[in-house]
């Protein structure tokens, strides 16, 4: 949503253009403000501004850029917060990229379905009759279901990394991350802020998180969140023709994160990822292009704590892609919905730039874009039963509904896209997953969302 409004107004801007038969090599800086608007049923409004600036220096690098600065602040009517400053620049150490960020975020109605995908069950059912729950039924026990699947999550986020050259094409990757969470049961008084008396969550009634602790299903050590501490290392592999919008070549990693008890983390893990990403012309000129990506993210051993499993490992100018669903990683899929110790994702996208022109000294582009994403947990995390008696009835019963093994959660979806000087781009996207489109008696019908 909070993309929708610079992408209006970049088109009212296009109605008044003239298209130019060459593209502008850009040269300084190039700035690229965005407002940030959105909406959430448990965080209220979403109102900030997101701040993009480029250093394209003497031109030489463009379409590439030298440097860039990103900054991001985002406030929520019911309190939750987001912060964002990322850095990267190519030129300051000789033949080095350095790249940056720190991001911290508070986060009162933060999603949590479980762990193993379908393995999961999400009562799609009660969370649709929760939001019906009208004026007109005023029915106290249809109260708004959602907070359920919610929890409360601080979260500071901060990395340094360096990229080098060994060939033409071969790059090393080494880096120190950390970050520190602190996760637990909603704030019952935030979520209910605002609601009628009729759909308030009431006090009585545990949220899924809640009980996965009252299970053992996340143990004491784990359950509040903590620090980490990580060093990666990794190979890159990279033959496009540029970052920001390519067309063509291969974009390949591979990663390897250790965070030991040595370095400070509270609850040491060892993970990996592989991501493979490939570009192809359909038709030249930047018109038509076809991208995929795959992507493994795995861990050695049989444990790594909860938090730090829903994201896609990222070095360089980015953080790491928070929640196995959403915009940025399978678009249709809720966030955070596939969750497992090992899991697998694809994307594959068509990609049409049906106008290109110049404006106000600006390379300037439209494009639409039709995607499937995918992701699924090839190896869970334990589910056996570990808490107390008295709780064994409900976890039984919870644990009948859902699947034994994870299969695909695939999406489909199109979008619209601007972009201006090759690296500043606007999406506006939307995805489904083809659960929806299930018969109502099928067991998966709706377990991805609406």
């Amino acid at each position: 949503m909070k993309k929708i409004i610079p992408l209006l107004g970049a088109l009212l801007l296009c109605l008044n253009a003239n298209a130019q038969d060459s593209e502008i090599v850009k040269t300084g800086y190039n700035f690229g403000p965005l407002p940030a608007i959105a909406y959430d049923a448990d965080k209220g409004f979403q109102y900030g501004a997101i701040l993009n600036i480029y250093n394209y220096g003497d031109g030489t690098l463009y379409p590439n850029y030298g440097s860039k600065i990103y900054l991001e602040a985002s406030f929520f009517t019911k309190g939750s917060q987001l912060y964002t400053l990322m850095y990267d620049n190519k030129t300051l150490i000789p033949g080095i990229r350095w790249s940056s960020a720190l991001t911290a975020s508070i986060d009162k109605a933060m999603d949590f379905y479980g762990f193993n995908g379908y393995s999961s069950w999400f009562d799609q059912e009660r969370v649709a009759v929760g939001k019906q729950n009208k004026k007109q039924w005023q029915d106290p026990e249809k109260y708004i279901y959602t907070p359920f699947y919610r929890v409360s999550r601080v979260q500071i986020l901060g990395k340094t990394d360096f990229i080098g050259d060994i060939t033409e094409h071969l790059q090393w990757e080494a880096g120190y991350h950390f970050s520190w969470f602190k996760e637990g049961p909603i704030d019952r008084a935030s979520i209910n802020k605002g609601k009628d008396d009729y759909n308030l969550y009431p006090d009585s009634e545990p949220t899924l998180f809640e009980n996965y602790r009252n299970w053992g299903l996340i143990d004491d050590a784990e359950a509040d969140g903590g620090f980490t501490s990580s060093i990666r290392l990794g190979l890159v592999y990279d033959t496009r023709d540029k970052e920001g919008a390519p067309t063509r070549g291969i974009w390949a990693e591979g990663h390897v994160i250790a965070a030991p008890k040595w370095l400070g983390t509270k609850n040491p893990f060892y993970r990996y990822s592989l991501t493979l990403r490939q570009y192809f012309p359909l038709v030249d000129n930047d018109v038509l292009t076809f991208a995929y990506r795959l992507n493994y993210e795995g861990a050695f051993g049989n444990y790594s704590p909860y938090y730090v499993l829903p994201y896609i490992t990222v070095m360089g100018e980015n953080c790491d892609k928070d929640g196995m669903g959403g915009y940025r990683t399978v678009r249709g899929v809720m966030r955070d919905r596939v969750v497992g110790l090992d899991m697998a994702t694809y994307t594959a996208e068509l990609r049409w730039r049906f106008v290109s022109f110049t404006l106000w000294n600006q390379n300037i582009s439209f494009g639409l874009s039709a995607f499937s994403d995918g992701s699924m947990v090839t190896r869970g995390r334990d589910m056996s039963f570990r808490g107390e008696e008295e709780f064994r009835e409900s976890y039984e019963e919870y644990m009948a509904k859902g699947q034994e093994h994870d299969t695909p959660h695939i999406t489909v979806g199109a979008g619209l896209r601007f972009i201006m000087n090759e690296n500043f781009i606007v999406a506006f996207e939307y995805g489904s997953p083809i659960s929806h489109f299930y018969a109502k008696n099928h067991p998966l019908y709706n377990q991805d969302g609406t």
